[in-house]
């Protein structure tokens, strides 16, 4: 299946001045074969569930899918989302205008404050608020742990697109007599679209396969509740229905989030220097905004970093050894490397079609990878083991397959970052290095790649914080004796041993936090900072 990516120019012609797209850097249709190969590959899983899907039979399924228990995770699954996205949304934009177009004091130690709470997995988080709180557990401290660890996902897209947006735009805006409130709302907003809405879906998702944040606190999603089905069954039917009807709410929001970005352009063309935002003045409302980040701050990462020192003080040196961190330290280092250089390599092509030829068929290609980056990793680690016994049994468990599995998983990291970055490398410029005698791979690489280097930085570093955080899929595809430190910590945790589990919580959080400065720093350098 290919599509007619561009027309190739005529002998003695250019693309440039003529408004056509520049050619793709490997041919007509590289990139469109690369890009469904690679989308074939991204439906293992799905076509794992759809196949256990029918094997189970009509009538077995519409019982198993029609009953109570799924009419509940139903019910908490759906306000989870309903509030979670929004409050992720509320917090990261608020956060990215207070930080990027306000004199705060201290702006430049908030917006890495802001950013830092991406360093403590989801899990760690609801491990230190359990160990504060006891009971907590519930829909609202579901939401409350959801929100405290994923706004940074819209904070950080959203802080580089205000960084970087033209202020003109604004002047126009205040010239034609719009108040700085209303010119906000219908000119910059307007411009966050990709941002916001590739935000939005990173925490949506997010929130459809997380497992150890909820399990901890004993609130029942469609994930928990198909790792409880999987753990007492391995490969029942009713855990296969749960992850069917788990894949269907993902497609919609895929839907929702497509729509929504619509196919506005946002890359700035134009002779001069882009000049600087003017910062608008907080007076009154400097303390309240100070106090509100440092609120926010305090519970979303203060609070679990404190804990999690806390249990390590109370465990004292005994829970220190050597012989069983580094192995796993080690393991988490060499994974997390090797999945997110994968993963960039994998969503180029895809990111290139969204950007450079959007349509059904970039869509329809960019579906398949969110469709399974949204499944527990429970249901993609089976299906690869299904996969690899029955096709290639040689490969069952070996580094190879564990690699693949984390590239399928975070693949819309790589990608959401790889489109924004593509979106603002004006394609223009591309054209005009083609026009100037450069073929087109020297032109992709000299022009589009550099440009698009930052964002493919920072979606590396994504995808390595969420390598070394990952849990299911690791626990059933590492090779036999890899441990890694999110299953070590997940084993002490199991067993109540949280003063044991505590250096494991540390070690993720200081593996992290580089990484997490790295994906502040290259979006800066996305925005020209």
């Amino acid at each position: 299946m290919t599509t007619d990516l561009s027309a190739p120019a005529k002998r003695g012609t250019t693309t440039a001045g003529r408004g056509n797209s520049p050619r793709p850097p490997f041919g007509v249709s590289a990139v469109s074969v690369l890009a469904v190969l690679i989308a074939l590959f991204s439906l293992v899983p799905l076509g794992y569930v759809v196949y256990m899907t029918v094997a189970t039979g009509w009538d077995t399924a519409v019982a198993l899918i029609l009953r109570p228990r799924v009419g509940e995770l139903l019910v908490n699954t759906l306000l989870l989302m309903a509030a979670t996205i929004p409050l992720c949304l509320l917090l990261g934009v608020a956060g990215a205008w207070l930080v990027e177009r306000t004199n705060l004091r201290g702006r430049r130690i908030w917006a890495v404050l802001l950013a830092a709470p991406l360093a403590i997995p989801a899990f760690v988080n609801s491990y230190a608020w359990v160990s504060a709180i006891p009971s907590l557990g519930g829909l609202g401290s579901g939401i409350l742990i959801a929100t405290l660890s994923y706004f940074p996902l819209v904070y950080i897209p959203a802080a580089a697109t205000l960084s970087r947006l033209d202020p003109a735009i604004e002047q126009s805006a205040a010239a034609l007599g719009l108040g700085a409130w209303r010119a906000f709302f219908r000119v910059v907003l307007p411009q966050m679209r990709i941002a916001l809405t590739g935000g939005g879906l990173l925490v949506g998702l997010h929130l459809l396969a997380e497992y150890g944040a909820f399990a901890m606190i004993r609130f029942d999603t469609f994930t928990t509740a198909i790792m409880t089905q999987y753990r007492s069954t391995f490969n029942g039917a009713a855990g296969n229905m749960l992850a069917s009807v788990l894949v269907f709410f993902c497609l919609l929001l895929l839907m929702a989030e497509v729509r929504s970005r619509g196919t506005a352009r946002y890359a700035r063309v134009g002779s001069g220097v882009q000049a600087r935002a003017l910062r608008l003045p907080l007076h009154a409302y400097q303390v309240p905004g100070q106090l509100f980040l440092l609120a926010l701050t305090a519970l979303a990462f203060g609070l679990p970093l404190y804990y999690v020192l806390k249990w390590i003080v109370a465990g004292g040196a005994d829970v220190w050894t050597a012989a069983e961190f580094l192995p796993a330290l080690l393991a988490t280092f060499g994974y997390g490397l090797a999945g997110a250089a994968a993963t960039i390599v994998v969503a180029f092509p895809m990111a290139y079609l969204a950007v450079r030829k959007p349509g059904w068929f970039s869509k329809s290609l960019e579906l398949s990878n969110y469709v399974t980056s949204s499944m527990p990793g429970i249901v993609v680690a089976l299906a690869f083991v299904t996969v690899s016994i029955r096709v290639v049994p040689g490969i069952y468990q070996s580094a190879g397959v564990l690699v693949a599995a984390y590239v399928l998983l975070f693949l819309p990291r790589a990608l959401v970052n790889l489109r924004a970055g593509l979106a603002q490398a004006p394609k223009e410029l591309d054209e005009a290095a083609q026009a100037l005698g450069k073929p087109p791979l020297l032109a992709f690489i000299r022009v589009t790649l550099r440009l698009t280097a930052p964002a493919a930085a920072g979606g590396a570093a994504l995808v390595f914080l969420a390598i070394a955080n990952e849990l299911t899929a690791t626990l059933l595809l590492s090779p036999n004796g890899t441990k890694t430190l999110a299953t070590e910590f997940w084993s002490k945790s199991s067993e109540i041993d949280y003063a044991g589990a505590a250096p494991y919580a540390l070690l993720m959080i200081l593996l992290s936090a580089p990484m997490t400065y790295l994906l502040f720093q290259q979006s800066k350098k996305v925005a020209g900072q």
